[in-house]
Parts: structure tokens; sequence; C-alpha cells
């Protein structure tokens, strides 16, 4: 009897740990920017997916055609996205740049987008004309606001326009205590966790982000950030650690960051 129920541990165990590696990705934290596209070929970053699990991604580049060339390649995989640079050295100028607001409206008229960014805005400049004319589109579009900010440019996205959505990108750069927080007064709030700590040293999920976790695991999603073209050598690895620190939460709670909080708030299969 006893050695009938140790072999039906073992067998739960193993078809539990099979579960945790086939889990599928949304990542919602992608880019595939013009030094890319010779480096990793549309071909071969749909290949890089599909060996890592993603099953959908959302992403934006630098110029925008890079999104789709790989739109060309996986319409059903991939999500676009926005960005507000034409290169990758106008992370620090575009906010004061008067021609990125038509460049975006330009592109909003003809194209189908879930949001717009990933920009970097933080502190007192989200409140430049550029990026409130960003909240603005979004709002119009009906689009998400991926931004890369501190907690001060979040909320003055919020106080421009209450109902607006959010996708924090790097949240996890934060205090979870200070994420709870600003997860609790912004009900349209998303987190995404590109560069997330979330391991404590004895390899589970660490107690701040844990509680965050169980107490908002609607809010959350995963991201790799592929901000050079060499972080898509890393996209299968990163995609077992997520497994990883998602197998030390609850089973729904996991599938939820893992993939199905991503398709609700950012579309599911076309």
């Amino acid at each position: 009897m006893r050695i009938g129920l140790v072999c039906l541990f073992l067998v739960a165990a193993a078809g539990t740990a099979h579960a945790d590696q086939e889990l599928p990705i949304f990542d919602a934290h992608m880019h595939y920017s013009h030094d890319a596209w010779t480096v990793v070929p549309p071909k071969e970053v749909v290949e890089i997916l599909k060996k890592a699990g993603v099953k959908r991604a959302m992403v934006s580049s630098s110029n925008n055609e890079g999104t789709r060339m790989l739109q060309d390649v996986a319409p059903e995989v991939i999500v676009p996205a926005l960005r507000p640079y034409r290169s990758r050295g106008q992370l620090s100028t575009w906010a004061k740049d008067p021609t990125v607001l038509p460049f975006l409206e330009d592109l909003l008229a003809r194209l189908k987008y879930v949001a717009i960014g990933e920009f970097h805005i933080f502190g007192a400049d989200a409140d430049l004309p550029n990026m409130r004319g960003v909240v603005q589109l979004a709002k119009k579009y009906g689009l998400y606001l991926h931004s890369h900010s501190d907690a001060d440019a979040v909320v003055r996205h919020f106080q421009q326009d209450p109902d607006a959505k959010v996708l924090w990108a790097h949240s996890g750069f934060e205090r979870p205590e200070k994420v709870r927080e600003m997860l609790r007064r912004y009900p349209r709030l998303t987190c995404d966790l590109a560069f997330l700590t979330a391991h404590a040293s004895n390899g589970k999920v660490s107690p701040g982000w844990r509680e965050a976790f169980l107490e908002f695991p609607d809010r959350f999603v995963v991201g790799t950030d592929t901000f050079t073209p060499e972080r898509w050598h890393y996209v299968v690895e990163h995609a077992r650690w997520s497994r990883a620190w998602l197998a030390d939460l609850p089973p729904d709670v996991a599938r939820k960051i893992a993939y199905e909080n991503g398709d609700r708030l950012f579309g599911g299969a076309p």
C-alpha cells in the first residue's frame, strides 16, 4: 500500500514538473529594432519564440518597420505596439521632438496597434506636451501606454487621463510594497516584470513579490526585453527562468501571469 502511494506521488510530481516546463508564455515586452534585423532575421526570431514556448509576444521596434516584418512572418504570434522612436538614439530626446506626435498619428491612422510604447519618461517630464499628446492618442485609439518610468510619471499619466490603461514597464525595479500601493490606487494599471528580481536566496519567490502576486494575480505579465540584438539569444533561457519562479506560485496564479493576463489584456489569438 505504502509503495503504491509513493509511486502515485512520483507520477503526480512528474506530471506537475512536465506541466511547468510546458507552461505557455505571453511575453509582453519585446523589441525588434533596426540593428537586430540582420543579426536575427524574422524567421529566426519566430523559431526562437517557438523553441521558448512563447505563444504570443507584444513587440515594438525602432523603427516600427521591425514589428511589421515579424507580423508578416507570424501574424498569429506578434502583437504590435507602436514605439515613438525611429532609431535607438532617440530614447532620451523623443519627449521634446516636435516631429514625434505627427509621426505617431500617421501610423495610428493607417495601422492597428494595441499599445504605444515602450517609451521612457520620468518624473515631471511626463507633463511635457509630447507625453500629454501620447496620453491623448492612447485615449483616442483605446491603447495601452507601455511606460518605462518611475512611479511619479505613472501618477501623472493617470492625472492626465484617469481612465488610461497603463502597462508599467520594469515595475520589478520598484519595491514590491510600492507596486502594490500603485495597483490599489489605479485599477487600470498593469505591471510588466521584465528584469524582475523575484527570487530570494533559496530559489523561491521573495516574500514581498509573493504577496503582490497573490493580491493582484490579474495585474502582472512577464517580459524579456530584447533591447539589443544579443538579447534574442537569451529568450529561451529567460522563458525557462520565468517558468522556474512561476512554479513557486499557486498554479492558477502562475497561469495568469505566464499567459492568461496577456491574452485577456492585449488580445488572444486573432
